[in-house]
């Protein structure tokens, strides 16, 4: 691995990563791999589990590369293990310890951009809230628990192709209520 990608910044290392430079990945992986595993075991207690997060999450961080835009890659990283930790636990029959340590969980990671990060956040969700009931129901299935098309539709009791429906308009309707650039950021934003 060249010596001088351990020296570049999150932000150098994400925009060669984008261009698919694995060994700018890699430095990534190293620099966080440890420290995510780490969280993630802090919160659930299995070994297995807690790897299997944080390698899918690594997996979806270099296949959403390319289109990604991600202001803080630690505090995102942080959070997006917590989310699939969270997710994880609600697909399982959990116990209340189990919900009041992950309630109880910081995020370890506080910084300037943290504050943009969640104003962003509470933008997107108020955009989202505006949603037809059904329409915010599926989107929120599919974006923030990640179920496919065929998982939201076998729990809703509709057609997959109703549910593909829904996120188009869902989609539409963020893209029309947002400028460009706030739109862009929220599909990557979904997507990861």
């Amino acid at each position: 691995m060249n010596s001088k990608l351990l020296k570049l910044s999150d932000e150098e290392l994400q925009k060669l990563v984008s261009k698919g430079n694995r060994f700018a990945f890699e430095v990534i992986y190293d620099r966080y791999w440890r420290r995510l595993y780490s969280y993630a075991y802090k919160i659930y207690n299995e070994e297995e589990v807690c790897e299997d997060i944080v390698q899918e999450l690594f997996i979806s961080l270099w296949n959403n590369s390319p289109n990604a835009v991600i202001l803080n890659l630690e505090a995102y990283l942080f959070r997006a293990v917590k989310y699939k930790i969270a997710n994880h636990i609600r697909s399982l029959k959990f116990t209340k310890d189990h919900l009041d340590i992950l309630e109880g969980m910081p995020t370890p990671v506080k910084t300037v951009n943290d504050v943009e990060y969640k104003e962003f956040e509470t933008g997107i969700m108020n955009e989202i809230d505006k949603l037809s009931p059904k329409c915010r129901e599926v989107f929120k299935l599919s974006r923030f628990e990640y179920l496919s098309n065929s998982e939201i539709a076998k729990k809703l009791g509709l057609s997959p192709l109703t549910v593909e429906k829904h996120i188009s308009n869902a989609l539409k309707e963020l893209r029309s209520s947002l400028n460009k650039w706030q739109y862009h950021l929220i599909v990557i934003f979904m997507f990861f």
